[in-house]
């Protein structure tokens, strides 16, 4: 119980700090750790996760950290898609769609580490600096990369925090601080809708779960106060190679499982 309780925090720290994580290591702890079954362990992680996100969202918004209007689109087209998304991943293979997962963690992870080229330090005569509050970007921009992000998380059944930041920082041209806060929002809106269809088959130990969202709602409160205080580029490789890890770990596993 202890080792699930520690890892629940460090769930928490790393929803709070990087806006994602939550969901690849909570099923993982509430089936090898805590020892429930996996749709129990699927349902309880989109608990947990979606509280977690909540109330992360609500200390980033107090930071000015959350773009709302693009939150909410964002995150209702990302339901849709997540919901034919995880219709079509009903047909394929479990290890080819966590071999598919990999994957993209890879090329999410390499997205995010690479250098990127240098900007000049003055913006040319008609443009805003580097610096400037990001524009209002078009409806069906939003509209589309929602539905996109939502399918391939559907597809591969996770939260979709380690692609939702990225498509906000590349696709939504949203600083680092503010595509973590935005993500949340986003996380918890899809976490809470698929509890729902879980519930209706689903029984939960709830005072397990009420006690992990517990301590992963206090490494939230640890972990967002520190998004303002480490500085953007280190955040995102951060992120990335974070993302890295996991997508090795679950890449050989799942390889090496094929072979065996």
């Amino acid at each position: 119980m202890w080792i699930v309780l520690a890892l629940a925090l460090v769930v928490g720290l790393l929803l709070g700090l990087m806006g994602g994580g939550g969901s690849i290591l909570m099923v993982p702890l509430l089936t090898y750790v805590a020892g429930l079954e996996p749709k129990q362990a699927i349902a309880g992680s989109l608990f947990v996760v979606g509280v977690t996100s909540l109330v992360s969202v609500l200390l980033h918004s107090r930071r000015g950290t959350v773009r709302w209007r693009t939150g909410l689109i964002f995150g209702a087209a990302s339901m849709v898609g997540a919901l034919l998304g995880g219709v079509v991943g009903g047909f394929l293979p479990g290890t080819l769609l966590l071999i598919a997962f990999a994957v993209m963690m890879l090329f999410t992870a390499w997205a995010m580490i690479r250098p990127k080229k240098k900007q000049p330090e003055t913006a040319p005569a008609g443009e805003a600096p580097a610096d400037a509050e990001p524009r209002r970007h078009p409806l069906w921009k939003i509209l589309a990369e929602g539905v996109v992000v939502g399918f391939i998380t559907g597809i591969v059944g996770a939260g979709g925090g380690f692609l939702v930041v990225p498509a906000l920082v590349l696709l939504g041209g949203l600083p680092m601080s503010a595509a973590v806060g935005t993500s949340l929002l986003v996380i918890a809106m899809k976490s809470f809708a698929g509890l729902g269809g879980y519930l209706t088959s689903v029984t939960l130990p709830w005072d397990l779960l009420l006690w992990v969202t517990g301590v992963a709602v206090v490494g939230a409160l640890i972990g967002v106060p520190l998004v303002k205080r480490v500085p953007e580029k280190a955040l995102k490789k951060g992120f990335g190679w974070f993302v890295l890890a996991m997508g090795v770990v679950i890449l050989v596993q799942e390889l090496v499982g094929l072979l065996v």
